[in-house]
């Protein structure tokens, strides 16, 4: 049983560097202790090497166990390199009906991976900027702790 285990182990840690390189960006932010207010947005900005590549965009969602909601709304607006502002809305499911989370994690903190846009070309080089506001009702939404943008390349 152990040199099927170390086998396994050995092909598993040369995989795992090729996935990484896909990642072209990946950042997280943290809200304050008191609540994310409507005004403060997670920004993300990040250069695009390749116009000609595919990617996905992954929105996550660290949030405790004791947030209040089934869900989460982000307004989210897409600053191109010519200044363009493109702005969109998701909404983010982070339990199911009856109340469970749908995340993971350990402990009173669960993460949640969002694919936002799929496949997507970014149209000119230069600095693309993601600014996430959170779009519930409340000025300040407690319960949430970080919000995280990762931009992988498709291949």
């Amino acid at each position: 049983m152990k040199p099927i285990f170390w086998g396994t182990g050995i092909i598993l840690l040369l995989l795992c560097p090729a996935c990484k390189n896909n990642i072209v960006y990946s950042s997280v932010k943290t809200m304050p202790v008191y609540g994310w207010k409507t005004t403060n947005p997670a920004e993300f900005t990040f250069a695009v090497p390749d116009t000609t590549a595919n990617y996905n965009v992954l929105l996550y969602v660290r949030h405790r166990k004791n947030y209040p909601y089934q869900n989460l709304w982000l307004f989210i607006e897409k600053k191109l390199p010519d200044s363009t502002i493109v702005s969109d809305t998701v909404e983010c499911y982070l339990s199911d009906q009856r109340g469970r989370w749908l995340g993971n994690g350990m402990g009173s903190i669960l993460e949640i991976p969002v694919l936002y846009e799929q496949n997507i070309r970014f149209p000119r080089n230069g600095n693309y900027t993601y600014r996430i506001y959170q779009g519930m009702r409340e000025d300040t939404l407690t319960g949430i702790n970080d919000i995280g943008i990762s931009i992988e390349r498709n291949q």
